[in-house]
């Protein structure tokens, strides 16, 4: 079973990962076994969410923009993170990922290596 994270604003993606109101926390296994929503700590710092998600057993994320240093957080804390992803609603962007048809905007994608 995968648990995939997926931050939330306005009911859809948010544009930029650390600045959502929520996580829905989707617990996966070929179909949707159960989703829940999860608010963030007040006292969170940024560079703290991606060892916050693995210790509640996150295994993938999926993003729109994610700054480099939090890029590297996650692959030090080995969860996998899917950057770029247009911003839709929760269910949409799980069944893109349970079909394995998320796919990355180029042009988000330059512009987070490139800073």
């Amino acid at each position: 079973m995968r648990r995939v994270a997926i931050p939330i604003s306005k009911n859809e993606l948010s544009e930029f990962f650390g600045e959502c109101n929520h996580y829905e926390i989707f617990e996966i296994d070929k179909k949707i076994i159960n989703c829940k929503m999860v608010e963030i700590p007040l006292d969170i710092n940024i560079s703290e969410l991606p060892e916050w998600l693995k210790n509640k057993g996150v295994s993938d994320v999926i993003a729109y923009k994610v700054n480099k240093q939090i890029i590297s957080l996650f692959a030090s804390n080995k969860v996998n993170l899917f950057v770029g992803v247009a911003k839709k609603s929760p269910y949409d962007l799980i069944d893109d990922y349970l079909q394995g048809k998320l796919e990355s905007d180029k042009n988000i994608i330059a512009e987070i290596t490139n800073n």
